[in-house]
């Protein structure tokens, strides 16, 4: 009987405390800009951006100085990529730069005057293109519809000189390709490119709110000067202080998380082999991770709560560069190797790599499970500075 009084007791002290949180969230806008607006954005944002999957009709120029039949069939060849868009044919070269300098164009195909007479009579024409690698991924998908099509027009003009000397049509493709070459994407077969980024960078804007309104909302006591109060509701204990108050912002975070995991995996069609469920799963324990990793921050820092906060920015930022779905982890420094193990982002794609797109068990991802639940038990680790912090920390002007 003891026993259920007590934690009947604890239940009430959660629940009272969780409603204070409420009622505040309800006088301070930015709680529901962070909490629910600015996620529902991102998620949004960036499906919407990519919806077709690859960018599409990029703005490019041909600059035909030799304005023969060849170098027309060969403009026609590069607009006819899905890829390019040719906005224009220019007669010089000096044309075409400044259009790459205006920003109008993204890369421009150089075809030199006498390139059809120098095919005609067996010489070796140079067929050139540039791109603007400011530009990286319009830059890149331009260049590879170039260099595809000037292979192709080589390819041709040779065909058309083996018909002429009459080799078979046989023959002919086993000198021009004694090699085929199938490329079989797998997990992301149609390359889509909101498939590798949204479920990376969505989740990453997400840990970043959640850092940031976990150390802000800490705050907030020794800043109004309410952490006694709050100590004294939760029956001198920090963990059920912290626990009723961070409380709501979990079932808010986990409810957009799952939204979004719906959104990605039922609505837009990402692959997911390992079953909704589980990344359902996946989401709702990153989130509590986070707020461990918060909630330790904070302690860490003996309730600064802009020294925090500045530290959970900085921490979330850097995870999109050490994570490894931009560059791999195994390519950098050791130091950084080591490093990447303290982000949680790192560990939620390596789980989604593995679950998501694999399909393989959750036995080959029980590492970064087991860290995930290492972050969530963090804040025990600073339990006896929030104790001493409640008691007697001030708030730093």
């Amino acid at each position: 009987m003891k026993y259920n009084t007590y934690y009947h007791s604890i239940q009430i002290r959660i629940h009272h405390i969780a409603r204070r949180e409420i009622k505040m969230y309800s006088r301070r806008p930015v709680f529901l800009f962070c909490m629910i607006i600015a996620p529902l954005l991102c998620i949004f944002f960036f499906t919407t951006l990519m919806m077709k999957g690859l960018p599409t009709r990029l703005p490019a120029a041909i600059v035909d100085e030799d304005n023969t039949h060849v170098s027309r069939i060969a403009c026609r060849v590069i607009d006819a990529f899905e890829g390019t868009d040719i906005k224009a044919v220019y007669p010089h070269f000096h044309d075409a730069r400044k259009a790459m300098q205006r920003g109008e164009i993204y890369a421009f195909f150089y075809i030199p005057k006498g390139m059809t007479a120098k095919c005609e009579s067996s010489r070796r024409p140079t067929i050139s293109f540039y791109t603007n690698d400011c530009y990286l991924v319009p830059a890149n998908l331009l260049m590879k519809d170039m260099k595809t099509s000037s292979v192709l027009a080589g390819l041709a003009l040779t065909r058309s000189s083996l018909w002429g000397h009459g080799v078979s049509d046989h023959d002919v493709w086993g000198i021009l390709q004694p090699i085929v070459i199938e490329a079989h994407p797998l997990k992301n077969s149609f390359l889509n490119y909101s498939v590798y980024l949204s479920n990376m960078l969505v989740p990453g804007i997400i840990i970043i709110l959640i850092l940031l309104t976990t150390t802000y909302t800490i705050g907030l006591e020794w800043k109004f000067e309410n952490q006694k109060i709050l100590y004294a509701m939760a029956g001198q204990s920090q963990s059920i202080a912290l626990l009723g108050k961070l409380l709501p912002q979990t079932v808010i975070y986990c409810t957009i998380l799952t939204f979004m995991d719906i959104w990605f995996y039922k609505y837009l069609g990402f692959p997911c082999n390992s079953g909704l469920p589980m990344m359902i799963g996946l989401s709702i324990l990153t989130v509590i991770a986070s707020q461990g990793f918060g909630v330790f921050l904070f302690g860490l820092m003996a309730g600064e709560m802009r020294l925090a906060m500045c530290i959970c920015a900085l921490w979330g930022i850097l995870s999109f560069s050490v994570a490894g779905f931009t560059y791999p982890v195994t390519a950098m420094d050791p130091f950084l190797r080591f490093l990447s193990a303290w982000f949680p982002l790192r560990h939620y794609y390596l789980i989604y790599v593995d679950l998501a797109l694999n399909g393989y068990s959750l036995l080959y991802v029980w590492p970064s499970v087991m860290v995930l639940f290492g972050f969530c038990m963090l804040p025990i680790l600073v339990l006896p500075r929030y104790r001493k912090a409640f008691l007697k920390f001030k708030y730093l002007q």
